[in-house]
């Protein structure tokens, strides 16, 4: 039992990344759509590339999403709509019309031929008005919509909308009425009557209606026709025209259904499964291979799984509300992410899988995998110093410019014309730029959750202003001058080798800080001629210069320096062999135990870290030349350089001759101008 255990401690680093490794493939599947996948693809008016296809089973083609609305909308604008009919109202009309009558028209016996003439027109007037029947609101609807007027729960009679009397519209018919044949004040006074006395009698009975309406909605068939088993389809190079395309569609949208059943359920999340775990399986391995410091390191590890699992979350959520919306998710971040805390090939390589993957339930896949392939490729190619802003806006609008162009040709190779282009699409790839500029509050935000640094912590830990800087400069100002001049000549020379030069040049900085503890037992900030080692011994000389990196570890700590530089601080003096005491002391005992006069280490184990070594080593040697020229220069970088080399400090870094050999030559010309010969000018 100890002995698993033992096991399992020496390998927790694997083991975690095996169990991050499969929640995260799990993961992934479980945000796959839950359907199959049908195994062609096509589009319309454009030829069938695959083999004769025959019905595998019997299908019904299914109609269209508009061809459905579009019988929705028929049968919404023909449906029947109910009134209930208030037969208390006419009664109650007729009875008040009377009275009302009576009342306006109280005058001399004279006048009863012409008042029972009025009262008989208006009698008509008003059998006419209930006869279809008075609206109680105006309702907007088509003028030739049937009416059902219902009267005591049973129907009464059907007729046209229009034919139906507004309340607001009467005013003119009793005018009109009215209008000839009598005089203005007769006409104003039948008016006066029909104003007080006429009511509406219909209502709107819309629960009915609604019901009549849905049974109508319900009647719709989805569907049109019938393709049976083992009837062709479609033949290879034949033009997939529009009835051909639906049938293609409804075949499609019946095998995804019929392959997920209970049945094969399990058969197909195993295949999802695998190709899942096919995907970050190559991931793995690329780190393994290539980046092996990032794959040691479980926490770039576990930031790489989520950066990936976030986009393909992110493009699920878009999907499932909407998919025209899914060009708005901005996957550009991930490779300028990945590039930002580690380089542009795992951020290429990062973004194609997730690419890849995102295949599996995005429509059009091979066009949005195109675009996104391309857009990644122009990401890493463009954005480069991503702490200038300037860089930042002038690589996302590239980027936007080549998802609109990618976009454009492909809307003209399906559809071979500019008719029917969608412009808010390119609205779409707007608002995805704008969305990468995040990246920058993003990358502070992964800074801080995972511990990481990017250039632009970078560049503001190259600040020579910072608190720790000012302190170097102040207690151990010989150092701070030596920091600086290590810091230009790594800087040079990175940029010759292709290494992250502000990386080497940040490390330079702050790879000698230990010495602030001690700072006059170091040759370059002793300024009164006395050398404090006078008074030591050999042994604890070299363990006071020993203890400077141990030192320099600690305030880095500290003040919170991140790892990537607290590595040159540890790797700048590799394994390497405090020479002057060493000797010293075996001048007088031949036993002297070289461990006492070697530094820990560990070797470098990077070109930056190798590169801080060799130029360290140069520039602190320089300081001893005594009248340099260009050939004392030259052998004297290719002694120091051969000797860490023969000391085989250098076997642990992924660094090439010829890259120290370049190394060598920005060495020799950069001291060659330092130590150049001044003309004397005559005082």
């Amino acid at each position: 039992m100890n002995t698993f255990f033992n096991k399992w401690y020496k390998n927790h680093a694997l083991g975690y990344k095996i169990l991050l490794y499969l929640l995260t493939t799990l993961f992934i599947v479980y945000l796959f759509p839950k359907t199959g996948k049908f195994r062609y693809s096509f589009e319309k008016s454009k030829p069938w590339q695959s083999e004769n296809l025959y019905a595998p089973f019997n299908f019904a083609i299914k109609k269209t999403s508009d061809e459905i609305e579009k019988e929705k909308r028929e049968i919404e604008n023909h449906s029947p709509l109910y009134f209930n009919i208030n037969e208390d109202i006419v009664e109650q009309v007729n009875s008040e019309y009377l009275d009302k009558f009576n009342q306006v028209f109280k005058d001399s016996s004279a006048f009863n031929i012409e008042q029972t003439s009025l009262y008989k027109k208006g009698k008509q007037l008003i059998n006419k008005f209930y006869s279809a029947g008075i609206l109680d609101v105006d309702y907007n609807y088509a003028s030739d919509r049937m009416v059902v007027l219902v009267k005591s729960n049973k129907v009464f009679n059907e007729i046209q909308f229009d034919r139906l009397y507004k309340l607001g519209d009467l005013r003119k018919f009793v005018e009109n009425e009215f209008g000839t044949g009598f005089n203005e004040t007769t006409k104003n006074r039948m008016v006066s009557v029909f104003f007080d006395v006429l009511k509406p009698n219909l209502s709107l009975n819309k629960s009915l209606s609604d019901k009549v309406l849905d049974e109508e909605l319900s009647k719709i068939s989805l569907t049109r026709g019938q393709i049976e088993k083992d009837q062709l389809i479609v033949s290879k190079g034949q033009v997939i025209e529009e009835h051909q395309y639906d049938i293609l569609s409804s075949l499609k949208s019946e095998y995804e259904s019929h392959i997920w059943n209970t049945k094969n359920y399990n058969w197909v999340l195993v295949a999802y499964t695998l190709l899942v775990a096919l995907a970050l399986l190559m991931l793995l391995l690329f780190l393994k291979k290539y980046r092996t410091e990032v794959f040691l390191n479980n926490t770039k590890v576990t930031f790489i799984f989520f950066n990936i699992s976030l986009m393909i979350l992110l493009t699920t959520l878009v999907i499932n509300f909407n998919s025209q919306y899914i060009y708005v998710v901005p996957l550009c971040i991930l490779p300028l992410v990945l590039k930002a805390f580690f380089d542009a090939r795992l951020g290429l390589f990062a973004h194609v899988l997730t690419v890849l993957l995102l295949g599996f339930i995005v429509p059009n896949s091979y066009e949005y995998m195109f675009l996104q392939i391309i857009a990644g490729m122009v990401t890493i190619l463009t954005v480069s110093e991503l702490y200038k802003r300037a860089n930042l806006f002038i690589s996302v609008g590239q980027i936007t410019f080549i998802y609109i162009i990618a976009y454009f040709a492909f809307f003209v190779i399906h559809e071979g014309q500019l008719t029917g282009l969608k412009w808010e699409t390119f609205g779409l790839f707007i608002l995805c730029g704008l969305a990468t500029l995040f990246v920058q509050p993003l990358i502070y935000i992964y800074e801080k959750i995972f511990g990481l640094v990017s250039d632009v912590s970078l560049l503001e830990l190259s600040d020579t202003n910072t608190k720790l800087l000012k302190e170097l400069s102040n207690k151990a100002p010989g150092t701070f001058h030596h920091s600086l001049n290590v810091a230009n000549l790594a800087e040079a020379s990175a940029n010759e080798i292709g290494a992250n030069a502000m990386l080497i040049r940040v490390g330079a900085l702050y790879h000698d800080i230990g010495k602030m503890n001690n700072p006059t037992y170091f040759t370059e900030n002793q300024s009164t001629g006395i050398n404090p080692h006078d008074e030591l011994s050999s042994k604890e000389s070299a363990k006071i210069i020993i203890n400077h990196a141990i030192k320099g570890i600690e305030i880095a700590k500290k003040y919170n320096l991140p790892d990537r530089v607290i590595d040159f601080i540890r790797t700048h003096h590799g394994t390497s062999l405090v020479y002057y005491f060493y000797m010293k002391e075996k001048a007088k005992d031949e036993n002297v135990d070289i461990k006492d006069f070697t530094y820990p280490g560990p070797k470098p184990f990077s070109k930056e870290t190798a590169i801080l070594m060799m130029c360290d080593s140069v520039e602190a040697a320089s300081k001893s030349l005594k009248e340099p020229t260009s050939t004392k220069i030259n052998e004297f970088v290719e002694t120091i350089i051969n000797k860490q080399m023969e000391s085989g400090q250098f076997l642990n870094a992924d660094i090439t001759f010829k890259e120290i050999q370049s190394i060598k030559k920005v060495l020799k010309h950069k001291l060659s101008n330092i130590y150049h010969l001044r003309i004397e000018y005559p005082e």
